[in-house]
């Protein structure tokens, strides 16, 4: 191998310098005497002191001499070498990872480059790098240089908490002046007598359950009787059983501690004010009635009630807005801002539209002379009652249940949905019983007004619920 080597350097080892490059050989050689050694972590030409790339000789006689190739093939000599010696070529197109493509040259590139470029910065990594791409580049300096570290001598990288989490980590989130302060209110307050005399600042009571508990073992003496008396196994057993029985009170003390604090029995009111946010899904008759299961739950559990039903409540309202643009002819979700802008535009225009019809200036009253406008308004007969305005019926309690006509029936009638509902419910039940329903038996039975009686016993004969009996 040493004589391939050779042959492809082109340098027959003896022949002889010039004159001329022995001189220069000289020169140099007095010049790098006269220079302090420059210690460098790249190795260095002994005879020039320039720096190796590969490939470069080193020799197999003398110890750590290496040469580069100019000098080498000049026939320097430095010292105890000799041009004459064995040598080696160091190359590093060799594969320095068992297993692996890349060469040792291209392993020292992409060791500078990232370290110019900067570690993940993998795209300008692969630009620099020949015949590697950018992911070639990344998952083989992963693999083994980070990960499993392949090459021997390599420093072992130990995880500290700055290396896992990024930044040292921080046992509070929140500063103290971010908390919430406790209420405080002032005594002979409504708030205060609503608290029971509850410290939130302490979570304690004032006058705690058993409050004179503490009195069981304030004069216990522990060295009251010695082990020589006659009773001190009785004794003792006596002082036991004391302290048992306080322990027993401050067990049920803290036992209605927890029942009052998970079931959220302080300021009741303000717990009744929570279910406002569920005014527009669950709607809050509904929600005040299910707070009797308050009692058989903690706080926990009966938020994660009334989440559910929140959850499905806002379901309902969504499947039912989707409905309402389906009746109103739309077909595509883009549509839907246009649908509500012409919307808001026609409430506006309604209601403009109904506030110049109750101006007196364009009432028809105010075209007739004064005395027969007086005269008009005397007549009781023309004195109209204002009719109500439809009820918003939307939320409340069975309003789900309703069809499209029966929605409309209880909001012109003025009647919520679940009276609405049970009322129906009466009337076939009565229907079926007597083969048909008179409206005179209708009105005995709902004991509403009965106006409110007649729309609802139109709307379900003409719907054919309850039967009409046949004209005699």
């Amino acid at each position: 191998m040493t004589e391939e080597d050779a042959a492809d350097l082109q340098f027959p080892k003896d022949c002889s310098l010039s004159a001329r490059d022995r001189l220069e050989h000289d020169v140099e050689l007095e010049v790098s005497v006269l220079k302090d050694e420059i210690f460098t972590s790249d190795p260095t030409c002994h005879v020039c002191r320039s720096s190796l790339v590969e490939p470069y000789i080193r020799c197999a006689v003398c110890s750590n001499i290496e040469i580069c190739l100019s000098c080498f093939a000049k026939g320097c000599e430095v010292n105890e070498h000799k041009n004459d010696h064995d040598y080696v070529i160091i190359k590093n197109e060799f594969p320095l990872i068992d297993g692996s493509d890349w060469t040792a040259k291209q392993e020292l590139e992409l060791l500078d480059v990232v370290q110019q470029c900067g570690f993940g910065n993998w795209v300008d990594v692969g630009r620099r790098i020949q015949g590697k791409s950018s992911e070639e580049c990344k998952t083989h300096y992963l693999q083994h240089y980070i990960d499993s570290q392949t090459l021997p001598g390599l420093p072992r990288i130990k995880d500290t908490r700055a290396s896992l989490f990024t930044c040292e980590p921080i046992p509070y989130l929140y500063k103290l002046q971010d908390l919430e302060e406790p209420p405080r209110f002032a005594p002979d307050t409504i708030n205060r007598k609503l608290l029971a005399g509850y410290n939130a600042a302490r979570s304690d009571f004032e006058v705690n359950f058993d409050n004179h508990a503490e009195s069981l073992v304030a004069d216990l003496e522990y060295d009251e009787f010695q082990p020589e008396d006659d009773e001190y196994a009785l004794g003792r057993a006596l002082q036991t059983a004391i302290v048992q029985a306080y322990n027993n009170r401050l067990k049920e003390r803290l036992r209605r501690h927890r029942i009052v604090r998970d079931h959220g029995l302080i300021i009741f009111r303000k717990t009744l004010s929570w279910t406002q946010k569920y005014e527009s899904t669950i709607t809050r008759s509904l929600a005040e009635r299910l707070l009797i299961f308050m009692q058989l739950v903690d706080g926990m559990e009966f938020d994660f009630l009334m989440e559910g039903l929140h959850r499905v409540g806002e379901l309902k309202n969504r499947i039912s807005r989707l409905l309402d643009f389906r009746g109103n002819g739309l077909k595509h979700f883009y549509s839907v801002p246009m649908f509500k802008k012409l919307s808001k535009l026609r409430q506006e225009n309604e209601r403009e539209r109904k506030q110049y019809m109750s101006n007196p200036e364009y009432s028809w009253r105010s075209l007739l002379p004064d005395g027969f406008a007086a005269c008009s308004s005397s007549i009781p007969g023309n004195m109209q009652r204002k009719s109500a305005p439809p009820l918003t019926v939307k939320g409340l309690p069975g309003f789900e249940k309703l069809s499209a006509d029966e929605t409309e029936l209880c909001s012109v009638a003025r009647v919520v949905p679940e009276s609405y509902l049970d009322f129906k419910q009466l009337l076939i039940t009565e229907s079926k019983k007597n083969g048909s329903l008179r409206l005179a038996q209708a009105r005995i039975l709902l004991k509403i007004d009965v106006n409110k009686t007649r729309k609802i016993y139109d709307f379900l004969v003409e719907n054919g619920y309850i039967n009409k009996p046949p004209a005699q």
